[in-house]
């Protein structure tokens, strides 16, 4: 078993890392500051500038397919990015990428959706989650009914990433009851102009989702994405990657905080010692270090699973995920107690990553879900001991 990153892998690490040191870490102080006087932290804008400031670099459509002008790295690859471009709270992606699921477009949506979404032209949201559906997403409320050549959408979607300002919307509704999830929900392509409207909601940091509102909105029977009921299907391929994402994002902060409250540590003078000095903090730092390393293993175990397109989201994503956001949430907390009061305060970065990470265990599957699918997958592939697997 091979856990040595290759030659490849070691260089877009270290071209990544350093773009980060680099172009955003000096951004970090003005996101800081704005942060403090109820500004953006950071705008559309200079994302966008940073964005082809890295196109130069090469990295431009990291995922997109080489046919349509990207890198197409696998998802080990993506996995190591990720976890580089975690470790700051400015929240930057590479362009030239496009929602995995657009990808099942026919020719004439890549036209008016995909080409456009990878060339930055039209920005999309993905539109599962509802009030009342949200971790129990076969649960969706929001309908959509034929007439004619059209399909009628009525419903509410909730924490939309990007719905504030999104072009159009990749919506999940329900076309026949009956069947539920399987069979009866089905995924549509509804540019905003269609009659959508979308209303932000407040998080505790600076998340921008939004409520979308769908009342009586038409949309033509040729945007359906993919296959009619089929809809739930893209919906879980969307979120297996998501799931790992964001167990990619927690290695990464977990490694940058850390590295901070080494630092710290070492730095800050208690009875006459450096507090690094005291076994209460060593045992911190160590602790940390090892949940670290076996998330990082989770986290590249996924990938793996998922480059060799074997059933990632039932186990291997929901475990990345799961430990992950649970292991950055209890290493965030150990760095602001060795930072003691100084931790709390906004002068430091440490209270802002607490209100980054702490929501990795809400979305993309909450904790108790992710659990209720890991034991779930467990009791039904059960094998008794001595039988054959």
């Amino acid at each position: 078993m091979q856990f040595e990153l290759n030659e490849e892998q070691r260089m877009v690490q270290r071209t990544v890392r350093e773009f980060v040191q680099k172009e955003l870490y000096p951004l970090e102080q003005d996101y800081l500051r704005n942060d403090r006087e109820g500004r953006p932290g950071i705008t559309e804008e200079q994302i966008r500038k940073l964005q082809l400031k890295a196109k130069e670099a090469g990295f431009w459509g990291i995922n997109t397919p080489e046919k349509y002008g990207g890198a197409d790295l696998d998802p080990i690859m993506t996995t190591i990015i990720n976890i580089e471009l975690a470790k700051t709270f400015i929240p930057f992606t590479f362009g030239g990428d496009a929602d995995n699921i657009l990808y099942n477009c026919n020719e004439e949506q890549k036209k008016n959706y995909l080409i456009p979404a990878i060339n930055g032209e039209k920005r999309a949201c993905f539109a599962l989650t509802e009030p009342g559906a949200g971790s129990d997403a076969r649960n969706i409320k929001t309908t959509a009914v034929k007439e004619g050549n059209e399909w009628v959408l009525n419903g509410e979607k909730v924490f939309i990433s990007r719905g504030l300002y999104a072009d159009f919307a990749m919506v999940f509704a329900v076309t026949e009851k009956e069947k539920g999830g399987k069979g009866g929900v089905t995924c549509f392509l509804v540019d905003r102009d269609m009659g959508w409207r979308s209303e932000q909601i407040q998080t505790m940091d600076d998340w921008a989702v939004a409520s979308l509102i769908f009342e009586h909105v038409r949309v033509p029977e040729e945007n359906i994405l993919g296959e009619l009921g089929h809809g739930f299907e893209l919906a879980l391929s969307w979120i297996t990657m998501g799931r790992i994402k964001i167990g990619a994002w927690s290695v990464g902060a977990a490694e940058r905080l850390l590295s901070m409250g080494i630092e710290y540590a070492n730095a800050r003078v208690a009875f006459g010692n450096a507090i690094s000095e005291y076994q209460a903090i060593q045992w911190m730092i160590a602790d940390s270090a090892v949940e670290i390393e076996a998330s990082k293993l989770l986290v590249l175990q996924a990938a793996y699973m998922a480059s060799k397109k074997r059933d990632a989201r039932r186990q291997y994503a929901s475990i990345a995920k799961l430990f992950g956001s649970n292991m950055v949430h209890t290493v965030v907390d150990r760095v602001l107690q060795i930072h003691g009061g100084m931790g709390v305060t906004k002068e430091l970065p440490i209270e802002r990553w607490y209100r980054t990470v702490r929501k990795y265990r809400v979305f993309e599957g909450t904790d108790e879900i992710l659990r209720r699918t890991i034991a779930q997958n467990l009791i039904k592939e059960h094998v008794k001991v001595g039988e054959s697997l």
